[in-house]
């Protein structure tokens, strides 16, 4: 389906923007998977207008709600993966149309399927997916890396891990298997994912430690078996605002997105807003960013 705005987070950022871009008449989806973080306060005195303060959950919930009765499509899958749409950018389609289906930035493809959006807005949160696993900071760009597409090049012909067991563990590891020379997935203790490929291994034992000594040699598991590896991409979870940011080329700064005054990322019509662009994590000032992010994008669209 093809939308003006898809929005990945429900939380008040993303509400926050949704509801500036369907009064704007742009056809606006929301896409979440996990709890948003809001949903744990238990109560919120600091937020105005709620007198004797709000439970998050409520106010999530609530927030939701009133998107939907303005016309936003909220829907609850997982977004597994976030790519440019380069038909859009080809010399073929410069003349083309406005409304053609090339002038759709992005390609956004769900645990349900795929969808079209001129702009995305990020606004999942500061997700925290690092896994605590001994030796996991120390190789942090040494051989640990959180973007397949970005470093799988580095490994060409090489023996590589996944840790995860969900769709997106999936989608790594398919963004690998036709770069590397073979690829384990660690499951570091959860349920064996439902795939299959030629140069696929599955582990479903616990993840003890990672080691090397400039840069990853060898992942340890629980019961001290030794699995020589030269690098470990980490996909445990769901992927979070700055995982998608980076995968499509947006600039970074200790996992905080970058963002200029009008919460647009360096990449064309890719907006962020809230927890994942840093600063102050409050409510007030993630309904701050999700207002100037939506005002921005119905611009771009």
């Amino acid at each position: 389906m093809e939308y003006d705005v898809i929005i990945i987070g429900a939380g008040p950022s993303g509400i926050s923007a949704s509801l500036y871009t369907v009064r704007a008449n742009k056809k606006t989806l929301v896409l979440y998977e996990d709890k948003a973080g809001l949903e744990k306060a238990n109560k919120i005195e600091n937020y105005y207008g709620f007198e004797n303060g709000i439970n998050g959950e409520e106010l999530y919930n609530i927030g939701i709600k009133q998107a939907k009765n303005l016309g936003v499509d909220v829907k609850k899958e997982e977004v597994i993966k976030i790519e440019i749409n380069n038909d859009m950018y080809s010399n073929n389609n410069v003349n083309e149309n406005k409304d053609s289906t090339s002038k759709y930035r992005f390609l956004i493809t769900t645990s349900n399927g795929l969808y079209k959006a001129k702009v995305v807005i990020l606004a999942t949160g500061n997700k925290k997916n690092k896994p605590k696993i001994k030796g996991i900071e120390k190789f942090d760009g040494k051989g640990v890396s959180y973007c397949a597409i970005c470093d799988g090049f580095f490994y060409k012909n090489k023996d590589v891990a996944v840790i995860g067991s969900g769709d997106y563990a999936i989608s790594e590891t398919n963004d690998l298997i036709n770069v590397v020379k073979d690829v384990t997935i660690l499951t570091n203790g959860e349920k064996a994912p439902d795939f299959r490929a030629d140069n696929v291994k599955i582990e479903t034992r616990g993840i003890k430690e990672i080691k090397g000594d400039t840069k990853v040699d060898e992942v340890v598991l629980d019961d001290g078996t030794n699995l020589k590896i030269d690098g470990v991409f980490v996909a445990q979870g769901v992927a979070g605002s700055s995982d998608f940011a980076k995968k499509l080329g947006a600039l970074t700064n200790k996992d905080n997105i970058v963002v200029n005054e009008n919460m647009e990322t360096n990449v064309d019509g890719l907006f962020a807003c809230g927890d994942c662009t840093g600063g102050l994590l409050q409510v007030a000032k993630a309904v701050h960013e999700g207002a100037v992010a939506g005002l921005a994008a119905i611009k771009k669209c």
